[in-house]
Order: structure tokens, then sequence, then C-alpha cells
């Protein structure tokens, strides 16, 4: 492996060939080729949108900085604080949703 300081290793052209694609990578490249991943971004925007989450995440994300001050918190810290509870607070219902059209996606594409 050829390594630098400014990036990740590079894998030597024998262990690339080597390298067999696990199938969570195949879905994920199947998913992109499709636009089927694109779609499913989407629809989580949306639905995230409608049940109030975005706005329940912008507030607590304006409710830290005011408790911090605005000019000691960075993008770094408002996403180590958030993150955890964004994504205990992501509803059921879109869990589902997301997870039914994954699977419908699955059975449609041979892998």
């Amino acid at each position: 492996m050829k390594t630098s300081i400014n990036r990740p290793p590079t894998p030597d052209a024998e262990e690339d060939q080597d390298h067999q694609p696990t199938l969570q990578e195949i879905i994920n490249i199947k998913m992109i080729e499709s636009g089927e991943k694109e779609r499913l971004k989407e629809l989580l925007r949306e639905r995230l949108i409608e049940c109030g989450w975005r706005d329940e995440m912008k507030a607590l994300c304006r409710a830290f900085a005011r408790k911090k001050g605005r000019n000691n918190v960075t993008v770094d810290d408002l996403v180590q604080v958030i993150t955890p509870k964004g994504r205990a607070s992501v509803p059921d219902s879109v869990k589902a949703e997301l997870l039914q059209r994954i699977r419908t996606f699955l059975t449609s594409v041979s892998i």
C-alpha cells in the first residue's frame, strides 16, 4: 500500500483485483446506477419535512447555538450534538416506508 499525508492509502493494483465487492457494496452500486438512491433520499427529505422533524432539528440547533454563544459554535459541534438526537427521533413510520421501498427495489433487481 502506498500512503500519503493528505489522503488515505491507495491499494496496489494486485490487491485491488482480488477485492470482491460485498453484498452491501453491490446493492449500493445498483441503487446509484438506477437512480433509486436519489429517489429514496428525496422521499426521506419530504417525509421528514412533513412530520416536522426538520423544524425540530433546526430548533435544537438554534437552542444549542444560543446556549454556547453563536461565535463559539462550529458545524462539527452541531453535528456531534444533534446527530444522535436526530437519528433517534426519525418516526418509525418513515423508517418503515423507506425499508419497504428498499425491499421492493431489491426484489425487482437481480443481484
